[in-house]
């Protein structure tokens, strides 16, 4: 649950609230909502098949079981890389602002240093690293706590919980919704992920579901109080300007230095960035192990039991990013590879369920009308992105 808070908190609220209350301004909570409900019937697609097949280069595995395409599961395998990619590139920009609080250095030589002293510690064993994501989850939390008991005790929420949804014929706010809806599916980015360290717990059947659904769950009532009280704290035109959004919302509910918030949203993205590293590396090293990808990235470290080359793979593929595209270009291209990812993976789920007759035994088992939920929903919100680009 620490791991899954941590790659979704920490690839979500702390860098992209600024450009949500930009997109949507005090309809933004509402944008929040609706992605909550477009993942979570993804969420119990994926508790499923996690339960069902506990391996690495999960979502892989699951198209090649569902279809019998390995090109196919390659591919859907490498969509899987390259958007963790974009997430930890997305992540890694947001917090060379946060950082640049304390170290007034150019933005590429904070991203630089962020890259790669963070590779560094993604080689250790997958428990080290995984542990320290999980203390440092509890320290982005914890931040978000504050803001949330500051702003319930100092505002006045009613007027713009009640303002949260546009009229009916308002075509401009509900198109700025929808546009802030595809950028908050990639603040809750990572709660899928759970499923490629499914192979390491001890009991996926209990484990699994339980940490998929708290986890988003969790998720979606800190980014919706979150959201609502930056909005109404700060004009959203400001946050939007703001390198630091949240740092700037908290030091105007208590009145704070700017410096303790940014001290926290560092963590919180640095570990956005870590869990990121962690991932795009189980998923290379599965494709290597199952011949899909060159046998070096299959290696793991004699003493640390890591898959280290594929962990430098991830490294170098993330730094040439991050320094390459500006911050809500990564967030769109991420939301809309996540996306893409989620209506194959239902789909998948779907052609599994109607092959058999009879269930495997502890599994999880979702509804049948479930992921074909999941689909549509994933993709009326896909399709939408895409008609608003054209």
């Amino acid at each position: 649950m620490l791991y899954g808070l941590g790659i979704t908190i920490g690839a979500g609220i702390y860098v992209l609230v600024g450009l949500a209350a930009g997109r949507a301004g005090a309809h933004a909570p509402l944008a929040f909502l609706v992605a909550a409900l477009v993942m979570g019937f993804s969420a119990a697609s994926f508790a499923e098949l996690g339960t069902r097949m506990p391996v690495a280069a999960s979502e892989a595995a699951y198209v090649e079981e569902a279809f019998r395409r390995r090109r196919l599961a390659l591919a859907v395998g490498l969509l899987s890389i390259a958007t963790s990619t974009v997430s930890a590139a997305t992540i890694a920009v947001g917090a060379s602002g946060y950082v640049g609080v304390f170290l007034p250095l150019p933005q590429p030589v904070l991203i630089a240093a962020i890259v790669l002293a963070l590779g560094a510690l993604a080689t250790r064993s997958t428990l080290q690293a995984v542990s320290i994501a999980g203390a440092m989850t509890l320290i982005e939390v914890g931040g978000l706590a504050v803001i949330i008991v500051a702003g319930l005790a100092m505002l006045d929420l009613g007027t713009p919980l009640a303002e949260m949804v546009p009229q009916p014929g308002d075509g401009l706010a509900w198109a700025g919704v929808a546009s802030t809806a595809l950028l908050a599916v990639f603040a809750f980015i990572g709660f899928e992920h759970l499923v490629n360290i499914s192979e390491e717990m001890k009991d996926q059947r209990r484990t699994l579901p339980r940490a998929l659904f708290i986890t988003l769950g969790l998720t979606t009532v800190f980014y919706a109080l979150v959201v609502l009280i930056a909005v109404t704290a700060v004009p959203p035109a400001e946050l939007a300007a703001s390198p630091a959004p949240l740092a700037l919302v908290f030091e105007r509910l208590t009145g704070w230095p700017l410096w303790l918030m940014s001290a926290v949203a560092v963590a919180a993205t640095l570990n956005g960035v870590l869990v990121n590293m962690i991932i795009i590396a189980r998923v290379l090293y599965g494709l290597a192990d199952r011949g899909q990808l060159p046998s070096v990235l299959a290696k793991v470290d004699g003493t640390t039991r890591a898959p280290v080359m594929a962990t430098l793979a991830g490294v170098c593929a993330i730094l040439m990013l991050s320094l390459a595209v500006p911050l809500s270009g990564l967030a769109d291209i991420a939301a809309t590879g996540t996306l893409l990812v989620f209506v194959v993976i239902n789909i998948a789920l779907i052609a599994i369920k109607r092959r058999e007759t009879v269930p495997p035994p502890d599994i999880f088992l979702c509804p049948t009308w479930v992921p074909y939920a999941g689909a549509l929903a994933s993709g009326a919100l896909l399709g939408a992105d895409l008609w608003g680009r054209f």
